[in-house]
């Protein structure tokens, strides 16, 4: 069950925290953005809410945890990989002029997908352990 439960909250964080987040004048309806950029953030936002649904399926479901780890770790690690190579691309995970969150000393956009990360791999540890 705790393995369970760790999975649920990484995969809330993308399935139902960021889009929460991002469903707003300064994301997905930011009239500042080039229409293309609002495409792209649209897509993202309902890709990954589909994958969310699909891994509490198979959480829940299934009972696997394995997948669905990995599932999660491909879309929150994406958001980890995205913040270290934004000077390539001049991406951030902060909004310009908006007030910037820091958990131990990082955006709080990126810190708590990090923290999902780590859920997802200690809920793998704990099923592995289990078997």
């Amino acid at each position: 069950m705790p393995a369970r439960l760790l999975m649920t909250a990484g995969i809330l964080v993308f399935g139902l925290l960021i889009p929460i987040l991002e469903v707003n004048a300064t994301h997905l309806f930011n009239p500042d953005w080039p229409q293309h950029a609002r495409f792209h953030d649209g897509w993202q936002l309902i890709t990954n809410s589909s994958l969310a649904v699909l891994c509490l399926w198979l959480v829940w479901g299934r009972g696997q945890i394995a997948l669905p780890a990995l599932i999660g770790t491909c879309v929150m690690g994406g958001v980890v990989l995205a913040h270290a190579l934004g000077d390539l691309y001049e991406g951030y995970a902060t909004y310009e002029g908006g007030t910037e969150l820091t958990l131990l000393g990082l955006p709080a956009a990126v810190a708590i997908p990090l923290a999902a990360v780590i859920m997802f791999a200690a809920a793998a540890l704990l099923e592995r352990r289990k078997a």
